[in-house]
């Protein structure tokens, strides 16, 4: 029977009451083996359940509980998942995982394609590790919405782009989760030679079926490291080659947009930077529903910027101020910069992009940027008892720590500098700049 170790029980709680405690084992609720967090939240939504729980010195309690429908039990557990997650079973040309550099944390190598962590946390997954039974519990505990690796409708280049001879069928799949009632966000990965041009304009129309249950259509380009050897040759998009893809871009929204009233299909910013075509409007990105995936970014942070600096008169503030940036937003942080000193003329603001030496200088966000480099390029630097802003997206979730293990601590050491980690939000990057204190 799997047991799931318990490592606290909130006080107050249904679990305190009943003397449940940390080091203890949920084995059963109701008489089922719970394989998840879905099936123990699913199993405990009722007005009374029975609970098998293994004391840890052995002994089994079967605990009768009466409570409120959607109260919880107050049980904390050693992983959100409450299982293990599910391994990635494709090899595909673009993985970034593949291009990592050796000697970081080992978790980092570990490549998930688990359709649960697509719900919990947002994770893209390609449905080609989702067996016959998840497919049934995906429909049970209809978890909506999913967010799903397309990259291409075409099975044959599907196949060779995941290296999966069971990546074919993404359309029926695709089909059987609308039809369960799921709606999916999509993703596209657009590799130059592969998966673009006439299969990037076959896989809009494909996808385009099943508007408005696809949400969105979200095509970002590959992400080349400088750690690529023994693995397919793939070339990064240049002006040129990004404009194309930007211009059949262009042509579908209208061509949605009009017929079906929705743009449908989105490219990252990142093709917008490198072919110099001007990002859609504010409000045609229709509630930015895929900024995590680098879609509308730059477009929301300078309409929340513009906004924010018209609630401000001009004033006397007087600070020095450091962005730290990467290479391909440069010009747009400079573009932010000049507006804010157009009402602060005396807040001196000095733009960093920072070259990526760790991933390679192929690697132009800023949310691929390290530790290591910010020190090593601005050592030299006059920054010495400045403010120096550092994005959230640097950082790994809910931490302040860069992906090579360096700390935000580390920064201020190395360099003797107050750090601030300021939020993507054009106001609140604002409010930072204008608040912070120049104390180290």
């Amino acid at each position: 029977m799997k047991k799931h170790k318990i490592i606290e029980v909130l006080e107050g709680s249904i679990a305190d009451e009943m003397e449940i405690e940390a080091g203890d084992s949920l084995l059963s609720i109701n008489h089922e083996v719970v394989h998840d967090v879905f099936d123990y939240k699913f199993l405990i939504a009722d007005e009374f359940i029975e609970v098998l729980i293994q004391k840890h010195d052995g002994e089994e309690w079967l605990l009768e509980i009466d409570k409120d429908y959607e109260e919880d039990l107050g049980l904390i557990f050693e992983t959100e998942l409450m299982d293990e997650l599910i391994r990635c079973r494709n090899k595909c040309k673009f993985c970034f995982i593949d291009q990592l550099p050796p000697n970081m944390r080992e978790t980092v190598y570990f490549k998930d394609d688990d359709w649960r962590m697509s719900f919990l946390n947002g994770n893209y997954i390609t449905l080609t590790n989702t067996s016959e039974k998840d497919l049934q519990r995906l429909e049970k505990y209809h978890l909506s919405p999913l967010n799903v690796s397309i990259h291409v409708t075409d099975g044959k280049i599907r196949k060779e782009l995941l290296n999966n001879k069971n990546a074919g069928d993404i359309i029926l799949q695709l089909k059987r989760l609308i039809d369960a009632g799921i709606e999916i966000n999509g993703q596209i990965v657009l590799c130059k030679g592969i998966n673009d041009g006439e299969f990037l304009d076959k896989t809009i129309m494909d996808l385009s079926q099943f508007i408005p249950h696809i949400l969105s259509l979200t095509i970002v380009p590959v992400g080349i490291s400088k750690f690529r050897q023994n693995l397919d040759k793939l070339e990064a998009f240049d002006k040129k080659s990004a404009e194309i893809v930007v211009e059949i871009v262009e042509k579908w929204q209208y061509y949605y947009l009009k017929n079906m009233g929705t743009r449908f299909v989105f490219v990252a910013d990142e093709f917008y930077i490198l072919s110099g075509k001007e990002p859609l409007k504010y409000e045609e990105y229709e509630g930015f529903h895929v900024l995590d995936n680098g879609v509308g970014m730059i477009t929301k942070f300078r309409y929340e910027l513009v906004q924010a600096l018209k609630e401000f008169s001009p004033k006397l503030i007087k600070k020095e101020v450091i962005i730290v940036t990467g290479m391909i937003t440069k010009d747009f942080m400079i573009q932010n910069i000049k507006l804010v000193n157009e009402k602060f003329p005396n807040i001196f603001i000095k733009v960093y992009p920072i070259v990526n030496k760790f991933f390679g200088e192929n690697i132009t966000v800023t949310g691929l940027l390290t530790g290591q480099d910010i020190i090593a390029q601005l050592k030299d630097e006059d920054v010495q008892g400045k403010i120096m802003l550092i994005p959230e997206n640097m950082l790994r979730v809910a931490s302040k720590v860069f992906l090579d293990d360096y700390t935000v601590n580390d920064i201020e050491r190395a360099l003797q500098c107050k750090v601030v980690v300021v939020s993507n939000e054009g106001k609140e990057w604002l409010d930072t700049i204008l608040s912070t204190e120049e104390k180290i």
